[in-house]
This record gives structure tokens, C-alpha cells and sequence, in this order.
């Protein structure tokens, strides 16, 4: 396998903690109800698939603004799809109406724009959600769901909860029936095998969140399929168990590179309740979803987690985020598992959620507590309006404290890879819009070598020898760009003075964000 610690002998070398080289960044691409993309009003655009086109690529364009290094997009919000699936209906979000044909490819289209500006691409599923509540949405009424959905023809898989009649009724699929799980897993399949996605990802919603004193009605699914289990709450954890379990597996034997990550509730349960727990009071999500995220973790069924750390830094007993940052640490640490952050950028500036979140400074705070835990290897930004709508600029502070410059994601040592060769620079030419660079890479997915998705690029000023630690972090690093077609490759730095003196270097990234050993420098 390659390595993944990069050209430079990062060890021994002094960096700064707030330009890393690897780091996950990234923002949640909401798509149920509109909350992100697409928007409600592109639904009645006179050319509606421009216009979320056009949505979509100004997100992007804020999240290469913002040097993140990927976006993760749900692609099934509702039991349905953002693709051509065999398997489920249209998704309502994209025209809507359920099931209706958008006359394009959503998924194909969101994969490519994605990776041209060298982001990855996490496909964010809900694995059991049927549906929304009414008016808007179809309610506990299995007839309003697009013809031939799988639930009207399997209505056995499915419970509404709270029950019909009470506000807030929905559709879920029931976690207990195995050929549920089957059948989740065989449409999430269909993506991972047909696009070219980084991740499959998972949000926090596994058995409803509890509503008032009303009862998941899974009587009848216990009794027939308990599997020995004579407690309730160990088989409906179990059952979730299983599906990522079985998940993680299945997308493994389809294409191994592909990373499966959750974002599970920022609480696995509270120390008075079990001594494993955190210093919290809060909901604890092994009881109230049934998710054991704490397990999926400790027998690595999952290549990365994201709490939701949804609070703020101090006197909130129920969940401080001071408090669990060290927690989740502590819990993936030795195993292989990532650690990425999932935060609140919905709740700054938003007075509804008291004083606390009236500081810009708090959430770049939380990126600063981070950096004392080194398994914190990144942060997921919910969500993508909310990093747009900037309020009270706590967006530019924590972009300018923490991403000033760009990162390449964190490497996966444990995922299949094999070694790049250093590209070749052929040429540094001074033009009217910058240097443009331009280099060859041998050998590329040639016999034992792997094939380079991307390249990383590293500035120096001056044309004497560079330091190798000038490799360990991102003070140089300029840029990351996507292969493209062809041998020879080519970049314009459009930062570069027209009298002052340059060294370049160029290394080879892999899918994975293998780094290759470092080209020999280009000077001018």
C-alpha cells in the first residue's frame, strides 16, 4: 500500500496548527424540504434544471472560497432519489412532485462538478425516513406517496410515528424487518456501484426521536423477528447494528476506496447512566434512536464519525461542547476510525438559541479547542446556507483563523492504495495571468503504480534550495487541482508577482489523498 505520510519528514518539523496540511472540511448539502439545494424557488423556474444547476456550482465555488475539501450531499432524503434508481422514486425535492422525472441526471451532475474543483463527494442517504410530515409532505398516509413507491407496495415495512391523526405524523421504514434492511442497503448499493461518490454517509436518524409519550409500534416485528433478543431495546439496537455493519461490508466489496462515515447525536450516552459515558446529562442517543454509535466506532464498521456537537463552549451541564470533544477523542482513539466535528453554523447569530450563540467568536473557538485533541482531524459545517448567510461574519473568522489556506483531506491508511511516482515539471512560464505550470506524471496507474486523481501544489519564495519541513504543513501549499485527461497536466497561479522569484514543487495525490514523494523543483 502507499503511504500517506506525504513526501516531506513531517515528524520533527515545526508546523502551524492553524494551516494543517490534512484536514477534513466540508458543509452539508441539505436537500429535504429545499433546505439547501435545491431551493424551493427553482422548482418553479422557468428553466428549472439551469437554475439548480447554477445553485449548485455557486455552492461550490463557496466551498472552494472557503478551501474546504469536500461537500457531502444527500442524495435520499426521504426513501427516494436524486438518481435513475431501479429501486425508488423520484425525489419531491427535485420538481416537486413524488416520483416525477426532472428530465436529468441530479447525482451524475453534483459527482462531476464536485470532483472538476477537487472536492470530495459524500452521498448522504437517510437510511429509514419514508416521508415528511403533512401538509407539506405525505404524512402517515401511505397513498400519498409517489405510484409504485416500494412502501404502498410493501406497507407491512412501514409504521407511522407518532401515530396517524397526531401532528408530526410520519412514515418510517421499520428497522426489525430484515428484508428492510436488505432493501435499504440494495438502494444505497445502486449509487455506490454507478457513480463515482468518495463516501456514503449516514445523518443521525435511525429509530424516530422520541414524540411525547407516544410508542414506536413495533409489537408485531419483535415477536416475529426478535432473533432470541427478550429485551426490547438490545434488539432495536441490534437491528441498527446490523445495517451499518452490513452496509459498511457491502459498499466495501463493491468498490473498497469508497469511505463510509455517520453523523450520529453528540451524545452516546451520559456517565450516570453508563461509566463509558460522557460528562453530560443530555438525550443520550443509544436510548432514544437505538444507535450504539460508540460500538460502530470500537469494532470500526466505519471509516469516520461526526457528532453532531450542536452546543457551545461552557456552563451547559447537558452537553458541553468542552466536554465532549474530549470524549469522542478518547473513543476513537486507537482505533482506525476518524474523527470529524459536525457543527452548528445554523444556530450563530440565530437568537433563538440564546446569548451564547450570540458571540461571532464561537464557533471559531470550537475549531481552536480542537486543535488540542490531534484525533480531531476536521469539521462538517451544518449547513451549506448557513455558511453562506455568514451571520454576525462568524464565517470569515473562523474561515480566516482556521482555513486560510487549502488542506488536502485526511489519508485513510487502511483503505487499498498503491504508490504514485513524483510528477515531472516540464515548464514554469510567466504570462499575462500568472506562472503557468506544466508537468507529466509517469508511470500513472502503470503496472504496480497507482493512478494520480489530483495533484497538490507547494510554492516557495525565491529560487534557492526549499526545506523539506516546508512540506509538513500548508504554508506553501497553493492549490490542489483535479487530473485532467491527457498526459500532460498544466496550472496557472494567478497569485504570483511578476517580479518576484519562485521555486515550485508538485506532488501527486491518489483518490484517497495519497501523497507521492515531491517533484524535483521548477525555479524562475
Amino acid at each position: 500500500t502507499a503511504t500517506s505520510a506525504g513526501p516531506g519528514p513531517a515528524a520533527g518539523c515545526d508546523t502551524d496548527p492553524a494551516t494543517p496540511k490534512r484536514q477534513f472540511r466540508a458543509m452539508w448539502i441539505s436537500s429535504v424540504v429545499n433546505i439547501d439545494w435545491p431551493s424551493a424557488a427553482s422548482l418553479t423556474a422557468p428553466d428549472r434544471i439551469a437554475a439548480q444547476q447554477a445553485e449548485y456550482r455557486a455552492l461550490l465555488d463557496l466551498a472552494q472560497r472557503r478551501h474546504h475539501n469536500a461537500v457531502v450531499v444527500q442524495v435520499r432524503p426521504t426513501a427516494d432519489a436524486l438518481w435513475p434508481s431501479p429501486h425508488e422514486p423520484w425525489s419531491e425535492y427535485l420538481t416537486g412532485v413524488r416520483g416525477q422525472d426532472p428530465g436529468w441526471d441530479p447525482l451524475g451532475f453534483l459527482v462531476a462538478e464536485a470532483h472538476r474543483r477537487n472536492l470530495e463527494f459524500h452521498a448522504w442517504f437517510n437510511p429509514y425516513r419514508v416521508s415528511m410530515p403533512a401538509p407539506g409532505g405525505a404524512g402517515a398516509d401511505l397513498d400519498r406517496l409517489a405510484p409504485g413507491h416500494p412502501a404502498r407496495r410493501q406497507p407491512e415495512w412501514t409504521f407511522a410515528y407518532p401515530p396517524a391523526g397526531v401532528a408530526g405524523s410520519r412514515l418510517y421504514y421499520d428497522p426489525g424487518v430484515p428484508e428492510v434492511r436488505a432493501f435499504v442497503q440494495t438502494a444505497i448499493l445502486d449509487a455506490v456501484r454507478r457513480y463515482d461518490i468518495d463516501g456514503v454517509h449516514f445523518d443521525d436518524y435511525f429509530y424516530p426521536y422520541p414524540s411525547g409519550t407516544h410508542e414506536v409500534p413495533d409489537d408485531a416485528t419483535f415477536a416475529r423477528y426478535h432473533r432470541g433478543f427478550t429485551d426490547r431495546a438490545d434488539w432495536r439496537r441490534d437491528n441498527v447494528d446490523l445495517l451499518i455493519q452490513e452496509t459498511g461490508t457491502r459498499i466495501k466489496a463493491v468498490k473498497p476506496w469508497v469511505k463510509f462515515g455517520v453523523s450520529p447525536f453528540g451524545i452516546w450516552r451520559n456517565a450516570s447512566a453508563d461509566p463509558l459515558g460522557s460528562d453530560t446529562t443530555g438525550s443520550q442517543s443509544y436510548d432514544i434512536v437505538s444507535a450504539d454509535s460508540r460500538r460502530w466506532v470500537r469494532q470500526e464498521w466505519i471509516d469516520y464519525v461526526v457528532p453532531q456537537l450542536y452546543w457551545y463552549i461552557g456552563q451547559y451541564p447537558a452537553a458541553d461542547y468542552a466536554r465532549l470533544v474530549p470524549w469522542w477523542a478518547g473513543t476513537v482513539r486507537g482505533t482506525r476510525v476518524h474523527l470529524y466535528v459536525g457543527q452548528a453554523d445554523y444556530k450563530s447569530g440565530d437568537p433563538a438559541y440564546g446569548p451564547d450563540w450570540q458571540d461571532p467568536r464561537e464557533l471559531s473557538d470550537h475549531l481552536t479547542l480542537n486543535r488540542a485533541y490531534p484525533e480531531v482531524l476536521g469539521n462538517i459545517h451544518f449547513s451549506a446556507v448557513q455558511v453562506r448567510a455568514n451571520r454576525l461574519g462568524a464565517t470569515d473568522l473562523y474561515a480566516a483563523e482556521h482555513y486560510s489556506r487549502p488542506a488536502l483531506v485526511p489519508a485513510m491508511p487502511h483503505l487499498p492504495a498503491r504508490p504514485l511516482l513524483a510528477p515531472v515539471l516540464s515548464g514554469a512560464t510567466r504570462q499575462a495571468d500568472g506562472v503557468r505550470l506544466t508537468w507529466r506524471q509517469p508511470a500513472d496507474g502503470v503496472g504496480p503504480f497507482g493512478t494520480a486523481t489530483g495533484y497538490a501544489i507547494y510554492r516557495f519564495d525565491g529560487a534557492g534550495p526549499t526545506d523539506p519541513c516546508g512540506l509538513a504543513d500548508a504554508a506553501h501549499l497553493v492549490d490542489t487541482v483535479r487530473a485532467a485527461p491527457g498526459a500532460t497536466q498544466s496550472w496557472v497561479d494567478p497569485t504570483a508577482a511578476p517580479d518576484r522569484r519562485y521555486t515550485y514543487r508538485v506532488t501527486a495525490l491518489d483518490r484517497l489523498a495519497n501523497e507521492s514523494p515531491v517533484s524535483p523543483p521548477r525555479r524562475l
